[in-house]
């Protein structure tokens, strides 16, 4: 699948862009870029891909994106045509934001956990979301300093929520899971590396750890919250939705390479976890992604893989409103 790289409005002397639209429909691609992205819709409801993950959203939708995550929104086209205004606030910022030395200190810590795990896409509800989309309505206009004092609030507020969602599977942006406790570090990390091996069994990670499977075993269950062989299948599945969204190659190689050693297997439990086989899977996210990027609003901001020897040029305008700062 072709997914577009969209060529967002941060300058390098930016802190943070707002791109704030009234109205202005969902014709975009499935698309990623390198900067993080919180994204609000308010007064819509419709479809929301972010990695392997497609769901319906309802009214109010706020959702924080790593960088290179593919994503998409669309709204119903009748409440589009026929319902109230709808809003979309977008806020992008870059990834190397975060990495100065005051910004590395423990007070930001909790911040820098959030942007480590918004690479699988996190949504916000209930009253996290009534704050944050205040504090977001605020950075729309202009107030010197004090947006970035709101900014960083907003972060904070999203750092420590727990009305949060994790959207994209473990497979699909794979990174080490984040514990208190060192063990289960290694055993996510060593999972990580080696779960594309079919042979991979629990014994030979509970050896990475001087236990034995029994205890191994129990100890899994009580730090990811599933069994071993549960969070092993949801790694190897959501790697396998990435080939098939980024490689032309057949379900039978894409199954190898995601560790599984029968076709018919993989097949089977691929339709049990995401109910649909490889291909309609593969079909649907092609259907959802049609875009002619010659005829885009904006000319340039978004760009597809078949264009990369062409030298991009930067939109000169953008068809919403922006907030530098």
């Amino acid at each position: 699948m072709d997914v577009f790289r969209e060529i967002t409005p941060l300058k390098p002397q930016d802190v943070l862009v707002v791109l704030d639209s009234t109205n202005n429909g969902f014709d975009y691609p499935i698309h990623n870029h390198p900067e993080y992205e919180l994204n609000l819709v308010m007064g819509m409801s419709g479809t929301r891909i972010v990695g392997d993950s497609t769901a319906r959203y309802q009214d109010f939708d706020l959702v924080l994106l790593g960088p290179y995550l593919y994503h998409k929104w669309d709204g119903d086209q009748v409440l589009q045509q026929h319902g109230p205004p709808y809003r979309v606030i977008t806020i992008q910022f870059a990834m190397d934001l975060f990495g100065s030395q005051l910004l590395q200190k423990d007070r930001f810590l909790q911040i820098r956990n959030l942007l480590a795990d918004s690479r699988r896409g996190i949504k916000f509800h209930g009253k996290c979301l009534e704050e944050a989309r205040r504090l977001m309505v605020n950075l729309t206009e202009d107030q010197g300093f004090a947006n970035i004092i709101t900014f960083l609030e907003l972060l904070d507020l999203l750092a420590q929520a727990r009305e949060a969602t994790f959207l994209a599977s473990e497979g699909f942006s794979p990174q080490a899971l984040r514990n208190s406790t060192n063990r289960f570090q290694v055993a996510s990390s060593y999972l990580l590396r080696h779960f594309k091996d079919a042979d991979l069994r629990l014994a030979t990670v509970a050896e990475q750890l001087n236990m034995s499977p029994s205890a191994f075993s129990h100890f899994f269950r009580k730090f990811a919250f599933r069994s071993f062989s549960q969070f092993l299948i949801d790694l190897r599945i959501g790697h396998a939705c990435k080939l098939l969204l980024d490689t032309d190659d057949t379900v039978g190689q894409i199954s190898a390479q995601s560790g599984f050693n029968n076709l018919a297997n993989f097949n089977r439990l691929f339709k049990k976890y995401r109910s649909c086989t490889p291909v309609v899977y593969r079909q649907r996210y092609l259907e959802k992604n049609t875009f002619d990027w010659t005829k885009q609003p904006t000319p340039w901001q978004f760009i597809p893989k078949e264009a990369n020897n062409v030298i991009p040029v930067n939109p000169v305008a953008y068809s919403t409103r922006l907030k530098h700062y």
